[in-house]
């Protein structure tokens, strides 16, 4: 791991320094503060009880209210600051996390992915929690320690011991839980996901009778994580209760050292300087307890900052080239291979061809030939291992798609529609412009069935789409797809869940797409699309079998002839001239 990519980690750290010196110099005062009750108790010792003056006795309860309101303004302003540079690193780096979260799934890093935008969080809300106060704590146990050595050497000894020891405590407690809590968070993260999975595929798990199999998975998960996070919580434990045991008895113990040191006349002071030495030692031992009590989540936050530094370092930053010109649609496919994100085993293998703008491309082949994964290629969510896909010249990969995604219309096979209402949906959750909305939906042959609904395009269809059937689902898909007039669309199985209507929606949609001169690749198995298609790419095993005109390929199929255009491009898109390639955001 780089120490650039570590630093986009520190450098979001420190872009909140202003903030975090402020804390600190709050914590400085705080620390100092708490010496308020030891000092009003050696005052009273010393003045109140010899002189018997009340006016002494009201001045000094008064400066001790003034010293507590100061104190809690004090803690309660820290904690505004710490909450602000939470704030501060969130807009530093979130949405850096947000875009490499997204590309790392897309990678196959998904264990990554999975957890980026958690880890991200959890830092985030610790820089502004009690337990980062209490680290700031820690310190100015230092100040007091050496305020009990101003009072006697041998007592501000017996307190450095005393520290040192609730160090040791910590340490071993670290080094006892730290890997069972790893191991706890590591299940508990891969039940929650198992858990959502099953939640997301419920009608199949009720419908075969799998819900007792996937009960018995989690629950295996499960005793997992409870065995691991059982074992930590042991551990913590005794430490925790050592570490109280340790300040407790230090108090006590200094308060019985510092009378056995008046009576062998080794102590100068009075009574109220033992008293105060012991007051200030339970102080200063008292933010390495708390340290130590939420250990845990401070073991949790450092773990989330590793992971995150292995997201960045896995997911560099691209730098953004210049804006590049609207595309016109023209596709090139050169001797690309490719394969799954994450995998090595190459699912296409040089696959080359040539889809004008305005024309469509029809690709049929058996299961499992990678129509779907050339599919990914063609929008430039999947990388290619060798050769390139072009649009109108360009790496469509590496183009900023931000910039290009506008441009493009995907519908996958899953569909993917999300939470939130039709229109939403369909406008592909950007500026919401009702008139293309309704234009796409009325091309699929939606429209009406929309405002048939209580809210119109403004119902909420649920998670995945689930109060819509699969045909309306797919309808919606392809409508999100066709939205704003893209240049390129790529459909896979889009009439997988359609009637005959849904068809005929669809083959109209086909045919004005091509009159817009949208260049259109659709993957099908149904031969009622061919008869919309110019071209057709017939996939067998990764390959490229046959290529050319779609009349050509049918009859090279029926074993009438051979096809008259090659299984390999013959003319190439013009290159745009001398444009900087953008990058993928």
């Amino acid at each position: 791991m780089s120490d650039q990519n570590i630093s986009e980690v520190r450098a979001a750290l420190m872009s909140q320094k202003k903030q975090f010196v402020r804390a600190i110099l709050f914590s400085v005062v705080i620390g100092a503060l708490m010496l308020a009750p030891a000092f009003y108790m050696l005052e009273v010792y010393d003045r109140v009880v010899n002189s018997r003056s009340l006016m002494t006795l009201a001045m000094l309860t008064l400066l001790l209210a003034l010293a507590y309101f100061v104190l809690e303004f004090l803690q309660w302003a820290r904690m505004g600051v710490l909450r602000r540079a939470a704030e501060g690193f969130d807009r530093m780096l979130g949405n850096r996390v947000y875009e490499a979260v997204f590309c790392a799934n897309l990678s196959g890093a998904r264990p990554l992915a999975f957890r980026g935008l958690r880890d991200f969080s959890g830092v985030r809300d610790f820089i502004g929690s009690a337990q980062a106060t209490a680290l700031l704590d820690v310190p100015m146990a230092l100040l007091l320690i050496i305020v009990i050595f101003w009072i006697n050497a041998t007592l501000g000894w017996f307190s450095l011991a005393s520290a040192c020891l609730q160090s040791l405590i910590t340490f071993l407690n670290k080094r006892a839980s730290g890997s069972a809590l790893a191991k706890s968070s590591s299940a508990g993260a891969q039940a929650q996901n198992f858990v959502q999975a099953s939640l997301r595929n419920g009608e199949v798990v009720q419908a075969m009778g799998m819900a007792e199999g996937l009960r018995q998975r989690w629950l295996a998960i499960q005793t997992d994580m409870l065995r691991h996070q059982a074992g930590a919580s042991d551990s913590a434990g005794v430490y925790i209760a050592l570490s109280k045991y340790v300040q407790i008895l230090s108090g006590s113990l200094i308060l019985g050292l510092g009378s056995w040191l008046i009576l062998e006349g080794s102590f100068p002071g009075n009574v109220g300087l033992v008293l105060m030495a012991s007051i200030i030692a339970g102080r200063a031992l008292a933010p390495l307890v708390q340290v130590i009590s939420s250990w845990r989540n401070v073991a949790n936050t450092r773990e989330s900052l590793e992971r995150l530094e292995v997201l960045l370092a896995r997911i560099p930053p691209r730098p953004v080239g210049l804006p590049l010109p609207p595309p016109q649609g023209a596709l090139l496919v050169e001797q690309v291979s490719a394969a799954a994100p994450g995998m090595t085993e190459m699912i296409l293998k040089n696959v080359s061809f040539v889809a004008p703008p305005g024309k469509i491309l029809a690709i049929v082949g058996p299961s499992a030939s990678g129509k779907t994964s050339l599919t990914h290629l063609l929008v430039g969510v999947w990388p290619c291992a060798n050769g390139k896909v072009r649009l109108d010249g360009v790496d469509i990969f590496t183009w900023n798609k931000r910039e290009l995604g506008s441009h493009i219309g995907f519908l996958p096979q899953n569909i993917a529609l999300f939470e939130g209402t039709i229109a939403e949906n369909i406008a592909r959750f950007g500026n919401r412009e009702q008139e293309q909305i309704e234009a796409a939906a009325k091309q699929v042959g939606l429209h009406d069935y929309i405002l048939s609904l209580p809210d119109g395009y403004d119902t909420d269809i649920g998670t995945d789409g689930a109060i819509l059937s699969g045909g309306v689902r797919q309808r919606v898909g392809l409508a999100r797809a066709i939205y704003g007039h893209p240049k390129v669309v790529v459909l896979d199985e889009p009439n997988a869940n359609l009637d005959d209507a849904g068809e005929n929606a669809l083959l109209a949609t086909l045919e004005a797409l091509r009159a817009a001169g949208t260049t259109v690749v659709v993957v099908t198995h149904r031969t009622s699309l061919l008869a919309a298609a110019d071209l057709m790419l017939v996939l067998m095993d990764g390959e490229v079998k046959l290529f050319g005109p779609r009349n050509d390929v049918l009859a090279a199929l029926q074993g009438q002839h051979a096809p008259n255009a090659p299984t390999a491009p013959t003319q190439q898109p013009p290159a745009r001239p001398a444009a900087p390639v953008a990058v993928r955001a």
